[in-house]
């Protein structure tokens, strides 16, 4: 589908070439557009890791120039999602095991902080927001929607850290989960695990509105580590049915 970019009025003062400033505004409006619809693709599980990039394809796909397509790879690059190889193309990247823990590690200390955080500013508004993620996931499970449940899932996650009002945290936070989105995303392939899942976000929950920051703190450190255990078994079971 093709990308349109909404551009808004704005003035700028001291602009000798209009023009220039609106090409220039459209150029980033869409490799903005371009990189959130490839970051889709990657998460979704539509691009995999280690599947190759092309200009040509992705900005016929998305029905926009090869110019913001480029611009898009080098901030995606920036964040971790793609590799740039020279004189063989970009590539989804495939994150290392070992890598990929110690990002489990960093989110198992930075989620415990959050929860600890909320557990003493979190308001009643915003409670009930993540009150009604969990609800939805719930129902995601009851049907067994496996998509939904990883979408509803990142949200519910970054959602406590933004609520932790911390900008930098929520920033950094983002930057390492996205790299994670693989092992994510697989972890949830089986619906006795999502079934887990959903009742450690009650519980979760439960400890943040109890107002009890070392309950809290503890149960969104658990949830990631147990997150973590999860990834180690997945990969050992998708590593062996890989091998020939």
């Amino acid at each position: 589908m093709p990308i349109n970019a909404v551009l808004q009025d704005a003035p700028y003062a001291g602009v000798q070439d209009p023009y220039a400033t609106i090409t220039l505004l459209q150029n980033q409006s869409l490799t903005g557009a371009v990189q959130r619809e490839i970051e889709r693709l990657i998460h979704v599980g539509e691009l995999g890791p280690g599947d190759k990039l092309t200009e040509t394809a992705l900005a016929e796909r998305l029905g926009v120039s090869r110019g913001p397509v480029r611009e898009a790879f080098r901030v995606l690059e920036e964040l971790g999602l793609v590799q740039l190889e020279k004189n063989r193309g970009v590539y989804v990247r495939q994150i290392p095991l070992n890598e990929a823990l110690e990002i489990f590690d960093l989110r198992a200390m930075m989620e415990a902080h959050v929860g600890s955080t909320l557990a003493a500013s979190a308001n009643e508004a915003q409670l009930n927001n993540l009150r009604s993620l969990v609800t939805q996931m719930a129902q995601a499970v009851k049907v067994e929607d496996a998509a939904t449940y990883y979408r509803l899932n990142v949200e519910f996650h970054e959602t406590m850290v933004s609520y932790a009002g911390n900008k930098k945290l929520i920033s950094i936070y983002r930057k390492l989960t996205r790299e994670l989105s693989l092992f994510r995303r697989r972890n949830f392939s089986d619906h006795t695990v999502l079934v887990t899942s959903v009742n450690e976000h009650r519980d979760i929950l439960d400890a943040i509105e109890s107002r009890n920051a070392i309950k809290a703190a503890d149960a969104l450190r658990q949830h990631v580590l147990m997150s973590r255990e999860t990834t180690i078994r997945n990969y050992v079971k998708y590593s062996e049915r890989k091998a020939p």
